[in-house]
């Protein structure tokens, strides 16, 4: 498919409840509101098409913006190409999902992942901590600096509660990431899970809550000790 014609499939799937449900979250316009399922439909016909992923990244369009980390390959992109990708992210769901996942799998995570935590940006901030977060799930435990990470957990523990709106809800994550997926570091996570306790986070117009990190990483340990994750796209 041409670039045009993708435009024109995820203006013809636009749904105004749907766009109305993302303005709620804090999505900015352009958007036409295409549900995810609708946006697998189009990434059959284009697969992996990086050229296609890059240009329909730099409409500023979200449903454009989500399809192409869906169609782009990770291990491709140069960092300055994630680091135009993050400057873009207007709102949290282009920074915490699109870029912490494609990032993630990226071979530049973890580079990156430190680079942005440290931003002032609350976006770029976010984008971070996702990664960081999404880099637990998919990275091998051999892989893992162990130091860094309880350092991190030791930011999440001193610093949440004073962090950014949407830094904190990311934050939150990565402590369930790490005490769900790090065996090393379970009795660290869970510990700091337990300090932090409820985080309070404004979820704009909506029912959305933010999880307790102790329920939640005894929630996934209840179904097994989790593998990691092949791919973090979704």
């Amino acid at each position: 498919m041409t670039f045009e014609e993708v435009m024109a499939e995820l203006e013809a799937y636009g749904n105004e409840q749907t766009k109305k449900t993302f303005l709620n979250h804090g999505a900015t316009e352009p958007l036409f509101g295409v549900r995810v399922g609708d946006l697998k439909k189009i990434l059959k016909h284009i697969k992996k098409d990086q050229e296609l992923a890059l240009r329909l990244y730099d409409t500023g369009n979200y449903d454009a913006m989500y399809l192409a980390g869906l169609a782009v390959n990770p291990k491709l992109l140069s960092e300055e190409e994630l680091r135009r990708w993050v400057e873009a992210a207007k709102w949290h769901a282009v920074a915490e999902y699109t870029i912490g996942w494609v990032a993630g799998e990226s071979p530049y995570a973890l580079k990156l992942a430190r680079e942005w935590i440290a931003s002032d940006r609350e976006m770029t901030a976010v984008a971070g901590w996702s990664t960081y977060a999404n880099y637990v799930m998919y990275a091998g435990a051999e892989e893992f600096d162990f130091d860094e990470i309880r350092a991190l957990l030791q930011t999440v523990e001193q610093t949440i509660h004073q962090a950014p709106n949407r830094v904190r809800y990311v934050m939150n994550q990565f402590v369930i990431c790490v005490g769900s997926y790090i065996l090393e570091l379970r009795d660290v996570a869970k510990t700091v899970a337990a300090t932090i306790g409820k985080v309070q986070v404004n979820m704009g117009n909506t029912a959305c809550k933010v999880p307790l990190a102790t329920d939640y990483i005894d929630k996934v340990l209840a179904r097994g000790e989790p593998k990691k994750k092949k791919t973090l796209r979704c």
